[in-house]
């Protein structure tokens, strides 16, 4: 089995930053891509960001340019930079990631999510 444990959400006001980490432990081969996704009460969960093996990334129109995807291959962990954040990024932040294991076997895993809240 895969654990992924995030860390990292809170209360932030308009305009500050935070900054996310996931970490994926247990029956891993390999990690391939890593991702964080979204969801606001009432909605569906959205793609944020993803960043591949190969460290080519892919985010959301909203999210260029204020947030950045990264990753430390070694330590199996991604990373979600969040600058200039706005009321509409209250969330719960989930991090996911595609793993092989010594079978291997592909699977998804999913973190149990982190709550952002930006408000004055």
């Amino acid at each position: 089995q895969v654990q992924l444990v995030e860390s990292g959400g809170g209360l932030v006001q308009p305009g500050g930053s935070l900054r996310l980490s996931c970490a994926a432990s247990g029956s891993i081969f390999r990690v391939y891509v890593m991702g964080w996704y979204r969801q606001a009460p009432g909605k569906d969960r959205d793609l944020v960001a993803t960043i591949a093996s190969d460290y080519s990334t892919k985010y959301a129109g909203s999210m260029k340019g204020r947030f950045t995807i990264s990753r430390d291959t070694v330590k199996n962990t991604v990373y979600l930079q969040m600058n200039g954040l706005k009321h509409e990024d209250t969330a719960v932040y989930y991090c996911n990631a595609l793993v092989r294991n010594y079978r291997g076997d592909f699977s998804t895993y999913w973190g149990q999510g982190t709550q952002v809240t930006v408000s004055s």
